[in-house]
């Protein structure tokens, strides 16, 4: 009697395990729905005639036919109430997919049009003499390399001693000034720095259609200071007072404190906000435009003619296309393409220096 009632006792389910999804279950559903609605979204636009593939739009109808699919799986196999949380979990994964298709859109798009001329001549060549197909934009690479380097050989010492002077001895009016000075600049327009740029050095000069790649570093880097000011400011902060106690109880001066140990402390935080501010710069056009102007021929000489820039290249080229149009679009899609990438390698490059600087918490 007592193997019976224990083997009934055995046979009720548990209710909280019982009916329950695998953990791959919505994976596997959400890359079914993203196939389906694919394909769906191919068929439509080669029946319509449509240029391309439209990946932004596969991607929102299938995360629509997730979430319908995880609530309909999920009520069937584990319940209205597992359906619900599901359902939930779904709608907020649904909102983050729709917030990055822009991004994803724009990679698709640029990666799709830039292919065609991602080639050994576009690093090589320049647009010298160049009026049809060929030619390529290492004149601008360089250009932008040389320029946006003296930004940040202007900008990063200037930014950093405003941040530490902020945070280490600014008191009173001045810094209040400071700290109001810098909020203005971070919305200065891109446009008004080339302007400020080019006037300083026509007054300079006296030439009123001077251009030189120094002009442009200088015009890059009004918008670099509060970026970089602002980010170190921020990691120097969160800098615990009770590590500059000890080196001050040690009897170590203040100025040695803050190379030693504050500076190190906080180094990771502030090579990603340097990094993330030269991301921010190094794709400006209109301030590059005006002081840096334009050419066709390679310039290693920032301070002597017009410098060409990756921006300014594929601004010329998708506006002003000479005969043959195809070309100069090919060169436009792959230049934007060879810019995305150089932001890309930086962002890694400053998780990269995150990971290899910040300090080591475990003993």
């Amino acid at each position: 009697m007592a193997v019976a009632t224990a083997s009934r006792r055995t046979a009720v389910p548990n209710r909280l395990t019982h009916g329950r999804l695998p953990k791959w279950a919505p994976w596997t559903i959400l890359i079914g729905c993203w196939a389906v609605m694919s394909a769906i979204v191919g068929l439509v636009g080669a029946a319509s005639g449509a240029a391309g593939f439209d990946i932004a739009l596969a991607i929102f109808l299938g995360q629509i036919l997730f979430l319908v699919a995880i609530w309909v799986i999920a009520y069937l196999v584990e319940g209205g109430r597992q359906a619900k949380d599901r359902f939930v979990t779904g709608l907020v994964a649904t909102a983050f997919v729709i917030a990055l298709l822009p991004l994803v859109s724009l990679a698709y798009t640029v990666v799709v049009n830039g292919a065609a001329r991602f080639d050994v001549a576009f690093f090589t060549e320049s647009m010298r003499n160049v009026v049809g197909e060929g030619g390529g934009a290492l004149h601008a690479i360089v250009g932008t390399l040389i320029i946006t380097g003296l930004a940040a050989l202007i900008s990063v010492p200037v930014g950093l001693l405003t941040a530490v002077y902020l945070v280490e001895y600014g008191r009173g009016w001045l810094a209040r000034a400071i700290t109001f000075f810098v909020d203005v600049m971070t919305g200065i327009p891109s446009i008004v720095a080339g302007l400020f740029a080019f006037a300083m050095f026509a007054l300079i000069t006296g030439n009123a259609g001077y251009r030189s790649g120094i002009g442009g570093a200088i015009a890059l880097s009004l918008l670099m200071i509060p970026v970089v000011v602002r980010s170190s400011e921020e990691m120097l902060r969160i800098v615990p007072n009770e590590l500059r106690e000890a080196s001050y109880a040690l009897g170590v001066p203040k100025y040695a404190t803050i190379l030693r140990i504050v500076i190190p402390t906080a180094i990771a935080g502030i090579a990603t906000g340097v990094t993330i501010a030269i991301a921010r710069v190094i794709g400006e056009t209109a301030p590059l435009l005006i002081v840096a102007g334009f050419t066709t021929s390679m310039n290693y000489d920032p301070f002597s003619g017009r410098m060409s820039t990756l921006p300014v290249f594929v601004y010329t080229q998708y506006m002003n296309p000479g005969a043959d149009l195809a070309a100069y679009t090919e060169r436009a899609w792959a230049g934007a393409l060879v810019l995305i990438l150089i932001v890309m390698v930086l962002n890694l490059v400053a998780r990269l220096i995150a990971k290899l600087f910040a300090p080591k918490t475990g003993r």
